[in-house]
């Protein structure tokens, strides 16, 4: 779409619900609508409001766009109470996603925590098609308990991916959990890359990504080769409102994406 500031109309086609407080809503928008990996649209619910998310589908799915999405106010309380016929608008594709291009012929590590791995199962769809242009794909995955693991029938079938190097773990398990127990932190010790020529990928909740990032550090990896989405405060989607600065930057307009060597110095960024 051409004019950021017009709204398409998406009829609701489909809700899953992932846990008791995030449901994926899948859309077909009225017309074609195309988003790269790490971008975002502005949901507007008629006579509600408006609110930024980030797709969590297949960016060349050009028929429907998924958009996994947690309730926490009152946009997201009226959004998880639409049924499949209902309509919304969308806007966008809004802001800086992933430089998918300066990842070709690199060893990629993807760490994502919690529902952070909603926008990483986007990016994760692209770098799958890409995959024969890769060094190396590892994933790292982290959340608080079994139940709160998005897309587990889908993360099954990536787990037996051969092309893929992946582990996940939980803080706190239960009799049916098989896997890690500890944060995602301790599950990055066992990854076999180049890491001072390797690319790290890290988005979650702001306490995940600053220890995440700070392990890919510890490991070896560059800060101008950390990238994270730091979606936090996002508002108007124009850099209008202030509500997301960072610094000189605004996260809706100059990002979301950032590498950590463009913002490390600006106070308060895992706040």
């Amino acid at each position: 779409m051409n004019n950021p500031y017009r709204s398409v109309e998406a009829e609701v086609l489909k809700v899953i619900s992932e846990t008791p407080s995030i449901k994926t809503f899948v859309f077909s928008p009225k017309e074609e609508l195309t988003f790269g990996p790490g971008q975002f649209m502005e949901l507007s619910v008629p006579g509600v409001g408006e609110a930024p998310f980030t797709p969590s589908s297949d960016s060349r799915n050009k028929e429907t766009m998924e958009i996994t999405i947690v309730k926490v106010g009152k946009v997201t309380d009226v959004i998880h109470e639409l049924k499949p016929g209902d309509t919304v608008g969308l806007r966008g594709p809004l802001g800086k996603g992933y430089p998918l291009a300066k990842f070709i012929g690199q060893e990629v590590i993807v760490v994502g925590g919690g529902v952070g791995l909603a926008p990483l199962r986007t990016l994760m769809y692209s770098l799958f098609h890409m995959r024969d242009k890769l060094k190396k794909l590892v994933y790292r995955g982290g959340c608080r308990n079994p139940e709160e693991i998005l897309y587990r029938d889908e993360l099954e079938g990536w787990m037996k991916r051969p092309d893929l190097d992946m582990k996940l773990t939980v803080d706190v398990g239960n009799d049916d959990w098989k896997g890690p127990v500890g944060v995602v932190t301790t599950i990055m010790d066992d990854i076999q890359v180049d890491f001072s020529r390797a690319v790290g990928i890290v988005c979650g909740p702001p306490i995940m990504m600053k220890f995440g990032t700070f392990k890919l550090q510890e490991l070896g990896v560059p800060d101008s080769n950390i990238y994270l989405s730091m979606e936090k405060n996002m508002s108007c989607g124009f850099g209008k409102c202030g509500h997301c600065r960072l610094g000189d930057f605004y996260c809706c307009k100059d990002g979301p994406v950032f590498t950590y060597a463009e913002i490390r110095d600006i106070p308060g960024i895992w706040e």
